[in-house]
């Protein structure tokens, strides 16, 4: 847990990465979906729920997607996106 709250510290501060790339709106849309299951499950006592596991998952499997033609100055900023993103589903409560 402390990983993450660090991680996500991290990740919070950081600034949006200057760079080309036709899938800017798609890889904004990934970073405000995964931060917003972050924000939720620092503040949920109950961890994310059903319906955030997929999106999240989801999420992550479109990102693993689009890392590899990222441009050099942007992988940093999404390979700590992609961490967290893990890192949060490894938290997940399993029934």
């Amino acid at each position: 847990m402390h990983d993450l709250v660090s991680l996500w510290h991290l990740h919070r501060e950081a600034r949006w990465p200057t760079f080309t790339d036709l899938n800017e709106g798609q890889l904004m849309t990934l970073d405000t979906v995964i931060s917003g299951c972050v924000t939720y499950y620092l503040e949920s006592e109950n961890g994310l729920d059903p319906q955030r596991v997929e999106i999240l998952e989801s999420c992550l499997a479109d990102l693993n997607g689009l890392l590899p033609d990222l441009a050099a100055e942007a992988s940093p900023y999404f390979d700590r996106l992609r961490t967290l993103a893990t890192m949060l589903l490894a938290t997940r409560h399993r029934p």
